[in-house]
């Protein structure tokens, strides 16, 4: 069996744990990344029909997801439906956008990639990504 790639959701913390148990009770199916992130490490987003293993902070497999779609759209475009189906309570795109900046705009995000100025903005690109639960790995462990 071919090992599958790592995914993970946000920084090892607090806010990676909530994303997680948001996927485990199904409220998450859907997440966002910057375009950038993956520019940056040289690769690029997932394909529909890829599978991952979630892992936890301490770096413990979770879950198998596989992608199902895969937008890549400025970051104005960002709808409804997909902020929704992030599984985080949010019920506007107002609210989703002001949560994500305070990732985006964070320490850990502006050294990852080397740029402490680092900032969105409407036509930021960002990778819009579904997937569905294949396999819960927790009893595995």
């Amino acid at each position: 069996m071919t090992a599958l790639p790592l995914f993970e959701f946000a920084f090892p913390g607090p806010l990676r744990e909530k994303l997680i148990a948001a996927v485990l009770d199904g409220a998450k199916s859907s997440t966002t990344s910057l375009l950038k992130g993956y520019e940056h490490e040289g690769g690029a987003p997932r394909r529909v029909g890829t599978r991952s293993v979630v892992i936890d902070s301490a770096e413990r497999p979770v879950v198998i997801i596989e992608t199902t779609s895969v937008r890549v759209v400025p970051l104005a475009q960002v709808d409804l439906g997909h902020v929704v189906d992030e599984g985080e309570g949010l019920t506007t795109v107002a609210q989703w956008r002001a949560e994500h900046e305070l990732g985006w705009h964070s320490a850990e995000q502006r050294a990852e990639f080397g740029d402490p100025d680092f900032t969105v903005n409407d036509e930021t690109l960002v990778v819009l990504e579904r997937f569905r639960v294949v396999e819960d790995l927790r009893s595995t462990r």
